[in-house]
């Protein structure tokens, strides 16, 4: 298995509406580096939800439900989207300078690769953040 954090802004998609949804296909994205990411998520695969932009934090919990597949909003075909579900709503968010002050997370894409919309999460560093959500 492996972990990874997208991030939405959630005045455009929060996770409320993720959840209203019951799934969602990660679409737009034009970034290769995201895009590689997306392709190399498997079903099953843990993915956080972060909210960008307002809040910054992690606010729950997601899985792969469809491996990649082309982004139907571009007839472009370097683009890819995968399927998301929602499994868990943290109760307690995990704020992004929570992640930031903790030393164990120094080497987290998200602090490491800032803009990136995709990014791959150790195992290490997903036990972290989890622990800190419960």
């Amino acid at each position: 298995m492996n972990y990874w954090l997208v991030k939405s802004e959630p005045f455009k998609y929060s996770w409320d509406d993720f959840v209203k949804e019951g799934k969602s296909v990660w679409d737009g994205v034009r970034n290769y580096q995201a895009r590689n990411n997306m392709m190399a998520m498997k079903k099953g695969d843990w993915v956080f939800f972060y909210h960008s932009n307002e809040g910054m934090e992690v606010v729950g919990l997601a899985e792969v439900q469809k491996e990649h597949f082309p982004d139907p909003t571009t007839e472009d075909p370097r683009w890819v989207v995968v399927e998301l579900i929602p499994i868990k709503k943290f109760a307690k968010t995990v704020t992004l300078k929570t992640m930031k002050a903790d030393d164990r997370l120094s080497g987290l894409a998200l602090i490491k690769q800032s803009r990136l919309s995709v990014t791959p999460v150790a195992k290490a560093e997903f036990d972290i953040i989890l622990s800190l959500a419960e």
